[in-house]
C-alpha cells in the first residue's frame, strides 16, 4: 500500500539517494548523454530546503521511500509569486516502481494540498520524460523552456501548466 506523508529534514538522504538513483536511468532514453554528464550531478540532488518546506511529499511502501515531490509559491530559479500559482517541484518516481501508481498518488495529494492552500493553477518544468504523465494527469504544454543550471550547463525542459478545479486532475 503506498502511504503519502509530508517529508521531514530526516528524509533528506534517501530522497537524495531515489534522485540519484532514478534520474539517470529515467532520463537516459530523451536525453543525449552530452546532457546527462553534466546536468544529472545538478539536478539528480535532494534540495534540504525544498524537502522540509512542508509542500514537500514522500511516498511509501513497506517503510521505503519510492517516490518524492511537492509544490510551491516560490517560482524554481527565482522570480515572482503571483497570487493562485503553485509550481510542482522536484518531482521523482523509483524506476523500479514506475507504471505502479506511485507518481498519481503523488501528484493527486499534491493538487488536494495545493488546492486546500488556495492554488488554482500549478505550474511545472518538466523533463521531457515525463510530459505524457503529467498529460495525463491534466497538465497542458506551454512550450519547450532551456534551464540554466550553470554557466554553460543548459538542460532543455518542457513547461506545463494546470488549472486546478474543484475535480481533481487526472481523475477523469
Amino acid at each position: 500500500m503506498l502511504n503519502v506523508r509530508m517529508a521531514v529534514r530526516a528524509d533528506i538522504a534517501a530522497v537524495d539517494a531515489l534522485l540519484a538513483r532514478s534520474f539517470p536511468r529515467l532520463l537516459k532514453p530523451d536525453y543525449p548523454p552530452s546532457v546527462l554528464v553534466t546536468a544529472l550531478p545538478r539536478i539528480s540532488r535532494a534540495q534540504p530546503g525544498l524537502v522540509t518546506c512542508g509542500t514537500y511529499y514522500v511516498v511509501e511502501e513497506a517503510g521505503q521511500i519510492i517516490g518524492a515531490g511537492g509544490w510551491t509559491r516560490a517560482v524554481p530559479g527565482g522570480g515572482k509569486a503571483q497570487q493562485g500559482l503553485g509550481n510542482v517541484r522536484h518531482v521523482v518516481t523509483d524506476d523500479r516502481a514506475v507504471r505502479r501508481g506511485v507518481g498519481r498518488t503523488l501528484l493527486t495529494h499534491v493538487f488536494a494540498m495545493a488546492r486546500a492552500a488556495g492554488i488554482s493553477r500549478l505550474d511545472c518544468i518538466s523533463t521531457r520524460t515525463v510530459v505524457p504523465f503529467y498529460a495525463a494527469m491534466g497538465f497542458a504544454v506551454r512550450g519547450p523552456v532551456t534551464i540554466s543550471l550553470a554557466p554553460g550547463i543548459d538542460f532543455p525542459a518542457v513547461a506545463m501548466t494546470c488549472e486546478l478545479s474543484d475535480q481533481a486532475p487526472g481523475s477523469a
